[in-house]
């Protein structure tokens, strides 16, 4: 199946892009207004006499006038014309005194929230704080990830910082694959703790398995909250940070 991820090209920016500004008001991004009911039909029927095997979202208003927004499930967000007829993808900024701000993932900070407090605590492996928990932080991670185990050695010391780490099933290689297995098998441990820092060290390891649903579920809301490959760290705010930080950096992004 041809992907719309192949309209998308790469975008190199330098650190004055940012997405930092997150306690300033998201204005027409965040605003719940609706759009009516006979443009959001005809929008929808434009996209899927293209692409009809696609999975869209709902039409939402996008930051710019003139302009609706569809986010493709486990895809890119489609900035669509009114009429459905056209449509662009790619990385949408707003200009900020001081910086530029991706505003989809600004869109995303509350969806990440919700989506992070409504987890329950048997679907994660939780590493927990030493002494007083001054953060928590909620990590998609991958057992064939060399960056993951990277990051997981990097636990104690976040630990012993006072931040809280919540790990998360993102396998890469897709539902049903190896990795997927071995995510499964760790939620499926007497002591996913253990298992999931023995499966890290030696990703060969074979370790009993179950029914399990936990992983499928993380993997399909990692796609709908902006996840795109591991490590990914979601933050109590919301905020994404896509890639591996040191415990240092990471206190550092947090204020510790």
């Amino acid at each position: 199946m041809r992907s719309l991820l192949s309209f998308v090209g790469t975008l190199a920016l330098s650190a004055a892009f940012s997405v930092s500004a997150l306690a300033e008001p998201a204005t027409a991004v965040t605003k719940k207004a609706q759009v009516p009911a006979p443009v959001a039909a005809n929008i929808l029927a434009r996209l899927r006499s293209g692409r009809p095997e696609l999975p869209y979202g709902k039409v939402e208003l996008s930051p710019v006038a003139g302009l609706y927004q569809v986010q493709v499930e486990n895809g890119p967000l489609l900035y669509v014309s009114p009429d459905g007829s056209f449509f662009l993808t790619g990385t949408l900024y707003g200009v900020k005194p001081g910086n530029f701000v991706d505003m989809q993932d600004l869109a995303l900070l509350p969806q990440r929230r919700e989506a992070m407090a409504s987890i329950a605590a048997k679907d994660m492996v939780t590493f927990a704080a030493e002494g007083e928990m001054k953060a928590s932080i909620y990590v998609f991670t991958d057992i064939d990830c060399g960056y993951c185990r990277k990051l997981h050695n990097e636990v104690p010391a976040m630990n012993a910082k006072g931040i809280e780490v919540n790990y998360l099933g993102y396998p890469r290689a897709g539902l049903n694959s190896p990795s997927h297995a071995k995510l499964v098998s760790v939620m499926c441990a007497d002591d996913p703790k253990d298992a999931l820092t023995r499966m890290k060290s030696n990703p060969g390891l074979k370790l009993p398995t179950c029914e399990n649903t936990s992983v499928a579920e993380q993997f399909v809301l990692g796609g709908k909250i902006g996840v795109r490959g591991t490590p990914a760290i979601v933050l109590a705010d919301g905020s994404l940070l896509p890639g591996y930080l040191s415990a240092a950096d990471l206190a550092k992004q947090l204020g510790i």
